[in-house]
C-alpha cells in the first residue's frame, strides 16, 4: 500500500510532506541556490587575479571576521585543525605541558594537543550543557597544566566566567575551541573567541560559516600572539625567503576566503533562523519522551546542533532515517574510549556524562532554510519513533 503523507501547517503556511521525502540533516546546496548570484562572480575575479592565497580577500576577511567575534586581530588559516595545533603553538605550549579540555568532542581537539608535544587531561560535561564541567577542572590542575581549553559545542558556549576566574588563580592559557559557535555570544554579550587569549575556528563546510571545502582562523586581542600565528601559518616566513622560525603550510586559500566574506554577511540573520527552528522544535516535542536542550537564561546560543536524547536512541535514529528524517549523532564515540587515544590511559566509566551522552544524543535537521513544514514533519517522527521505541521494550 502507498505511505500516507503527513499533513504540516506551520509559520509558512499548510504544506504537504510525503512519508518519502529526505529532510537532511544540512541542506548546503539550498544555500548555495539563495547565493549563486554573489558567489560565482567573487570565484572568477579570484581565479582572474591569480592570487590564489594570502590575498586581498583573505585581509579583508581577516578584518570583518575580527570585528564580528569582538576580538582585535584574525589570523585566517587552512582549516580548524591547524587553527587549535598553530594557537597552542604561539601560546608556548609544548613537551611536558598539560592542557585541560573534554572528551566530548571532535577528535582534532585531542590531536591538536597531541602534535603540539602537550598532554591532553580530559574531565566529564555538565549534563545539562554537554560543555565542560567548570566544577571539576581545578582538581585536574597539577604544576604541569598550561592551559584551558573549553569547546563551544552544538553552538552553545562554555561557563567562560568561571573559566576565566580559575585560569587567572593559576596562571592559564585560555584557547577556545570555538568552531561550533560562530556568532554565539555569552550572557554579558561578549563573542565566543574573544574571551580567551586565543579563539580557534572552523570554517568546515557544514558549520553555521561555513566555506566550499576547509577554512579555518585563530581571532585574539594580542598583537604578538597574532603575529606569531601569522608567521607559524606560512613556514615562518616574515618576509618571501627570510624564515624567522619553522613553522607550517597552514595558509588559507584565497577562494575559500571569498566565499566567507559573504557569507559572514548573513550569519547573524542565519543564526536568528536557527534560534526561531530551535523554538518550533522546543514547542513541538515539549511532550515527546525525549530530553531536549537546556534554554539559555543569558546570551545566544547558534545552534550548529540541536541535540535531544533518547534512551533507545540507535533503534530511534534507524527508523528515523527509513522514515526520511536525516538525523546523525555528533559524537557516538568519546575521545577518551577512541583506539587512537589509548594512550592517554582511559578507561570506560572515567567519565560517566560524557559516556551517557554518547549513548543518547541524537542530532536533528537544522540549518536556516528549514521550513516549518519539515521541522513539524521531523517533529512529528520523533514523536512517533520515540513512542514505538518505549512499546518495544
Amino acid at each position: 500500500m502507498p505511505r500516507r503523507a503527513h499533513s504540516a501547517v506551520g509559520r509558512g503556511g499548510p504544506g504537504t510532506i510525503p512519508l518519502c521525502v529526505h529532510v537532511p540533516l544540512v541542506d548546503l546546496a539550498a544555500q548555495f541556490r539563495a547565493l549563486r548570484d554573489e558567489v560565482m562572480p567573487a570565484l572568477e575575479e579570484v581565479l582572474a587575479s591569480a592570487h590564489l592565497f594570502l590575498g586581498p580577500n583573505t585581509q579583508a576577511f581577516e578584518s570583518e571576521y575580527a570585528q564580528a567575534t569582538g576580538a582585535r586581530y584574525c589570523a585566517a588559516l587552512s582549516n580548524g585543525t591547524d587553527a587549535l595545533h598553530l594557537a597552542l603553538r604561539a601560546a608556548g605550549i609544548g613537551k611536558g605541558d598539560e592542557v585541560i579540555t573534554v572528551s566530548h568532542t571532535f577528535i582534532a581537539t585531542i590531536e591538536a594537543i597531541v602534535q603540539a608535544g602537550a598532554q591532553p587531561v580530559l574531565v566529564d560535561i555538565d549534563p545539562r550543557t554537554y560543555t565542560i564541567d567548570v566544577n571539576q577542572i581545578e582538581a585536574r590542575i597539577t604544576p604541569k597544566t598550561r592551559a584551558i581549553i573549553p569547546v563551544h559545542l552544538y553552538g552553545r558556549m562554555c561557563d567562560m566566567p568561571a573559566i576565566e576566574e580559575i585560569a587567572r588563580r593559576h596562571d592559564l592559557v585560555v584557547i577556545e575551541d570555538a568552531s561550533q559557535a560562530q556568532g554565539a555570544r555569552d550572557a554579558r554579550g561578549r563573542g565566543a573567541g574573544s574571551i580567551g587569549q586565543l579563539g580557534t575556528w572552523s570554517f568546515y563546510y557544514a558549520k553555521n560559516l561555513g566555506a566550499y571545502g576547509e577554512a579555518g582562523a585563530i581571532t585574539t586581542s594580542d598583537p604578538r600572539l597574532d603575529q606569531k600565528v601569522k608567521l607559524l601559518r606560512s613556514h615562518g616566513e616574515s618576509v618571501r625567503y627570510q624564515h624567522e622560525v619553522l613553522g607550517y603550510n597552514a595558509r588559507p586559500d584565497e577562494l575559500q576566503a571569498a566565499v566567507l566574506r559573504i557569507k559572514l554577511r548573513y550569519l547573524e540573520e542565519w543564526n536568528r533562523k536557527r534560534r526561531q527552528h530551535a523554538a518550533s522544535y522546543h514547542a513541538l516535542l515539549a511532550d515527546a519522551r525525549v530530553g531536549l536542550p537546556e534554554l539559555l537564561t543569558g546570551g545566544e546560543h547558534v545552534y550548529h546542533q540541536f541535540v535531544i536524547r533518547c534512551a533507545d536512541r540507535d533503534a530511534v535514529l534507524e527508523r528515523l532515517r527509513a522514515n526520511g528524517t536525516g538525523a546523525a549523532i555528533h559524537y557516538p564515540i568519546p575521545v577518551h574510549l577512541q583506539p587512537a587515544c589509548a594512550f592517554l590511559g582511559y578507561s570506560q566509566g572515567d567519565l560517566p556524562h560524557t559516556e551517557q551522552a554518547a549513548r543518547e544524543i541524537l542530532s536533528l535537521p537544522m540549518y536556516p532554510e528549514l521550513t516549518s513544514a519539515q521541522i513539524e514533519y521531523v517533529a512529528s517522527q520523533v514523536k512517533v519513533e520515540t513512542d514505538a521505541s518505549v512499546r518495544a521494550r
